[in-house]
């Protein structure tokens, strides 16, 4: 009974053993995939550079170093990889603007860098916004617009920032919302505009902005009798989170 007792013991270890071996196995293999995908993205962003919003599959495909059979196991179509470049774009982009958003500067120094930081992003990645922006690389409908997206997280945001200051200084925030896709919506156009032209600078760009976002703001405040120092850090620094919704961020593959 006592041998019955441990050659059962042994096989339930090796019974668990197993499973979890199988397991283990089943997360690297998940894990490489993930890996694999990040790194055709990258190559993709590279491509992007080079050929413009108009690339191939094989373009990707060439610039990663592997045949597009390869390519197509790790994405369904051209539009599985445009949805993973959108992705890539929203992380490159909230890298940068979230830090900006929330820097403890005073008011004018703030809108600069926020504005820098999405100047930036589109003066090294012009392609890559071209794509999102107006799409090229997708075969077949695509339920995401990227661009959409990102400018309702960056004006929901924007809205609970402007919100946050305008009940600080006992102003009515009713305005807040409006405001907020107002200035969302100024600077993409006047990002897409400067992209075409590049008729001045980066420099030239965001301050000519940051002049007219801060007249606005000032105006307003001053208004209801409210004067803020443009240079000196306000009291209160409000913050705020940028993040896409798990809804949109689910998929990878």
């Amino acid at each position: 009974m006592t041998a019955v007792i441990e050659r059962v013991k042994r096989s339930g270890k090796q019974a668990v053993t197993e499973a979890a071996t199988g397991d283990a196995r089943r997360d690297r293999w998940r894990k490489h995939r993930i890996a694999r995908r990040a790194e055709f993205v990258e190559a993709a962003l590279r491509a992007l550079d080079t050929h413009g919003p108009d690339l191939g599959m094989e373009d990707v495909a060439a610039e990663a170093g592997v045949t597009k059979p390869v390519l197509y196991r790790h994405f369904e179509d051209k539009a599985d990889l445009y949805v993973a470049l959108g992705r890539r774009g929203t992380e490159i982009l909230f890298e940068r603007l979230i830090p900006a958003i929330n820097a403890e500067l005073a008011p004018v120094p703030r809108i600069r860098m926020a504005l820098d930081a999405f100047f930036t992003v589109i003066e090294e990645h012009p392609n890559l916004y071209r794509l999102l922006a107006h799409g090229g690389l997708q075969e077949k409908v695509v339920d995401s617009d990227v661009v959409a997206e990102d400018k309702e997280v960056i004006a929901t945001a924007l809205t609970a920032l402007l919100g946050d200051y305008m009940r600080m200084f006992t102003m009515d925030s009713g305005a807040a919302e409006p405001w907020a896709h107002g200035i969302v919506g100024m600077v993409q156009s006047t990002g897409e505009w400067w992209l075409d032209r590049r008729s001045m600078s980066r420099d030239s760009v965001v301050e000519y902005l940051t002049q007219i976002i801060w007249a606005a703001i000032d105006g307003l405040t001053r208004q209801h009798g409210v004067v803020i120092d443009p240079n000196l850090p306000l009291e209160e620094n409000k913050v705020v989170k940028l993040g896409r919704s798990k809804a949109a961020e689910s998929g990878a593959g």
